[in-house]
């Protein structure tokens, strides 16, 4: 369906041309030729985009932005006029104007305006319908639950998506910190580029440089070819950069670079390259508690911290399990071709007493292991991979006890061992319930491992 404009200009002469230019760019224009037949016709066709003259018998070019702005919420106005002044253009910006152009109108600036407005006027659009699912139901986009904290997410999540700040976001591993990334750019102008996500503490130190700038050939033994990074391919989208705090400060420092400088150097180049990209970046730490403790630049911290989420775990948004549990049911019925209806009454109490160390990732793996091994309509409490209560922490068994004079160092080893132990030697889910990756785990472990100072 083409996109409508609607024209307003009291001279048919300059309103007939500028609808056959429109028109030649393939848009479908409506015109009126007074402010008091442009509202009639906004109301009646609701169309994608206003433009209209400033200087007009009756209702003016302003009062029918301010008037548009009442009566049709979100919907663009550009102001075309033969008399520029500044005070004009400040009114024209107070009343709700996108933009405003002196007439004779340069083409080129007209054209990229209307596609801008356009765009703007869509995410208006979206967000307003995305807002108005959420008042009847269940979420924001790809992030699901009702509880008060939620609603605090999709209050700042709506707040950071139409703009190109950079977003911090933070939360144990599990609770949905990409989920967040990808509902920030799906309702950003930038929705329609690529949207890449970079899992830093799943790649070696000794390639992370590489795999985020890109290299040139023969940069390093093994590079037949130049080979563009993760920001170049993020260009005109969003790059997702999980657990940043695994970045080393040195990497750290040419990250911020780009951030600051919008320009990139591959390894082994010699010129910089401009990059387009819009940062949303995570940590599993406590943000300021990384700064304290060297894990993160502070200069990188502040930088970022334009936006500041953080996601709740699961065990304090519990009133969210039943709406989840739902939802990923739905999710492996489809899947893998099921038919389950639901979980009952003593499921359901098990899944909320449960203490979730894995966060919302692991309820899904819970729900989806239910999903498949359940024989009846219901998921029933022997369906769930989970044991018969919540462990609870005692003396002996999943307690760890120190004596004082204990050293951080071994107090630590013994936390490590002790989780570890608790869960089988599962690394990646011992990194959960600690809070930690599971590349931090082992590097903590190789540490204990160690030969120690005297």
């Amino acid at each position: 369906m083409a996109t409508r404009i609607l024209l307003v200009d009291d001279d048919a002469d300059s309103l007939a041309g500028l609808a056959l230019l429109l028109e030649g760019w393939g848009y479908q224009v409506e015109q009126a030729q007074d402010g008091e037949e442009a509202v009639s016709k906004a109301l009646a066709r609701r169309p994608d985009l206003v433009i209209a003259d400033l200087v007009m018998t009756g209702m003016d070019g302003l009062m029918l932005a301010s008037t548009i702005q009442e009566e049709c919420p979100g919907l663009s106005v550009i102001i075309l006029t033969g008399h520029a002044t500044v005070d004009s253009a400040v009114a024209a910006m107070k009343q709700g104007v996108y933009d405003y152009l002196t007439k004779p109108v340069d083409t080129r600036r007209l054209r990229l305006l209307i596609e801008k407005a356009i765009e703007k006027t869509e995410i208006v659009r979206e967000v307003t319908l995305l807002r108005r699912q959420l008042k009847e139901a269940r979420g924001l986009g790809r992030l699901l639950g009702t509880s008060r904290t939620m609603q605090e997410i999709y209050r700042l999540t709506e707040m950071a998506a139409p703009t190109d700040a950079a977003v911090l976001i933070s939360g144990e591993s599990g609770t949905g910190k990409e989920l967040v990334a990808r509902t920030i750019h799906e309702l950003s102008p930038r929705r329609k580029g690529p949207f890449v996500a970079v899992n830093c503490s799943a790649i070696p130190e000794t390639l992370l440089e590489s795999e985020l700038f890109g290299y040139e050939k023969g940069a390093f033994t093994g590079a037949a070819d130049r080979r563009a990074g993760y920001f170049e391919l993020a260009d005109k989208g969003t790059i997702f950069l999980d657990e940043i705090g695994e970045m080393s400060p040195a990497l750290q420092a040419k990250y911020l670079r780009v951030l600051q400088e919008g320009t990139l150097r591959r390894l082994g180049g010699k010129g910089e390259l401009p990059v387009d990209v819009r940062v949303v970046a995570a940590t599993n730490k406590d943000p300021v508690q990384a700064v304290r403790g060297g894990g993160l630049r502070e200069d990188l911290f502040y930088r970022l911290n334009v936006f500041s989420i953080a996601m709740p775990p699961l065990r304090l948004r519990k009133d969210d399990i039943p709406l989840l549990v739902e939802a990923f049911i739905d999710e492996f019925n489809s899947k893998y071709d099921k038919r389950v209806k639901g979980v009952d009454d003593a499921a359901l109490q098990r899944l909320i007493r449960w203490h979730w160390p894995g966060n919302v990732r692991e309820l899904r793996n819970a729900i989806e292991r239910a999903v498949v091994g359940c024989s009846g309509d219901l998921v029933a409490p022997d369906c769930l991979p989970l044991a018969p209560a919540p462990p609870a922490a005692q003396d002996g068994e999943d307690a760890v006890l120190v004596r004082v004079g204990t050293t951080l160092d071994d107090a630590e080893q013994a936390l490590l061992r002790r989780t570890l132990a608790s869960v089988g030697n599962n690394k990646t889910r011992a990194a959960e319930m600690l809070g930690i990756t599971p590349k931090t785990l082992r590097s903590k472990l190789a540490r204990g491992d160690g030969p120690r100072e005297a």
